[in-house]
């Protein structure tokens, strides 16, 4: 099957081609992504989502391995996020309970419909 042809990188003046599944080459993308560290990421984030979070998620995962949103529609898409129904910010906890496995799309509704995005 065909791939799809490379796109140029996105930081403004590079001629580079971007790295498969990427909007910058391997140089800049680099660089955009300790930007993102260090400017655009919350502080805290690694008090709430550590490496305790990451066991806690591939656990969920493992258990609940398709969305399950589309699973009450008759759908069966692989999961791609973790979703904390009750957020962390307002007391939620890593618990089974408080977890929901989604696909993107469906994460990304839930938190248009939230307004918290």
């Amino acid at each position: 099957m065909p791939r799809k042809p490379r796109r140029c990188c996105a930081y403004p003046g590079c001629p580079k081609l971007a790295e498969e599944k990427s909007t910058y080459c391997a140089e800049h993308k680099k660089v955009m992504d300790k930007q993102y560290q260090t400017y655009e990421r919350p502080t805290d984030i690694n008090k709430k989502y550590g490496r305790a979070w990451k066991r806690i998620r591939d656990r969920y995962v493992k258990g609940h391995p398709l969305c399950e949103m589309c699973l009450k529609h008759g759908k069966a898409v692989p999961v791609e996020e973790v979703h904390h129904i009750v957020p962390m910010s307002k007391g939620g906890t890593h618990s089974t309970d408080n977890l929901m496995s989604l696909c993107q799309s469906c994460h990304t509704k839930i938190h248009l419909e939230m307004g918290d995005r």
